[in-house]
């Protein structure tokens, strides 16, 4: 899927939003990536979703798909950050609609990942993340570290750590990505948060035996609901983009999410966002060790 028409329309004209200024469209450029996919125990994972408005992208087996992307964005308007992205294969299913209708009314788009947890280096990324597109952006201690033979990151939360994922570089020849498309659900406000961003790389890919990496959980508690997971050792696949650039669409959609019975605690609201600034500087690089 590639940007919209409206995007590319867009090309620029300028925006000023929660005191962010954003030269259109709002893309990234150079920008090195990582990604991996674990299989995961579904049974477990589906307590992880919020309400009944998206559901497990189900595997043989019992499994689903626990999926580690990180992105080292170099250059964009708000400065250079580490996005880290711990997310659950989903699908779109609002109430009172079949997964069939679903397809038919919002295509390929219906289907993504919900964003579990997703920490960043500078405080202007969780401002406009999170209060912009609703994403569960928080600051955090992160790093990115590429060489020929494989890419790395780690994430430290308060002094531990919280995750590292590791993957061996495909060899062979690089597939071209032009405007791949992503969906993101996210939960913010007690609303279910849609946000879609295109990729464009020359992409190293390894699928099943040919794809190595590793994920290690660190001692952080904040991890404590993925240790329930089933994690496989091993990726089901692996993908490196060297040099990647993205839209992230500005377009944004939202539904309430609902339970069978009335929710007991209040969900993070604009609180968290209203008092942060502009902060472009990264946290000290993560230091803690895995266990």
């Amino acid at each position: 899927m590639r940007p919209s028409t409206r995007q590319t329309a867009l090309a620029g004209q300028h925006a000023l939003v929660d005191g962010i200024p954003f030269a259109m469209p709002v893309n990234s450029l150079d920008s090195p990536a990582l990604m991996a996919g674990f299989t995961i125990d579904a049974a477990a994972a589906s307590a992880l979703l919020p309400g009944r408005e998206v559901t497990l992208l189900r595997l043989p087996r019992g499994r689903a798909l626990l999926l580690v992307t990180v992105i080292l964005y170099r250059t964009t308007d708000i400065g250079s950050y580490v996005e880290y992205s711990i997310a659950l294969g989903c699908r779109h299913k609002p109430a009172g609609s079949s997964g069939f209708r679903t397809f038919l009314r919002e295509g390929a788009s219906a289907f993504g990942q919900y964003v579990w947890d997703l920490p960043v280096s500078t405080e202007v990324s969780v401002k406009g993340g999170k209060g912009i597109w609703g994403m569960p952006k928080h600051r955090a201690a992160l790093d990115f570290k590429v060489s020929e033979r494989e890419m790395s990151s780690q994430y430290d939360l308060d002094g531990k750590m919280c995750m590292r994922v590791t993957v061996r570089r495909p060899g062979g020849l690089a597939l071209p990505l032009r405007n791949l498309s992503a969906t993101n659900y996210c939960q913010f406000r007690g609303m279910l948060m849609k946000s879609r961003i295109c990729f464009s790389d020359a992409t190293e890919l390894a699928v099943g035996p040919a794809a190595h990496g590793s994920l290690l959980l660190g001692d952080s508690p904040r991890m404590d609901p993925l240790r329930t997971l089933d994690i496989a050792a091993a990726p089901l696949f692996v993908a490196c983009l060297p040099h990647s650039h993205g839209v992230l669409d500005d377009h944004a959609e939202s539904w309430f999410l609902t339970e069978a019975v009335a929710p007991a605690a209040s969900p993070e609201g604009l609180e968290s966002v209203t008092g942060l600034g502009k902060d472009t500087s990264w946290l000290p690089p993560p230091t803690a060790c895995g266990r």
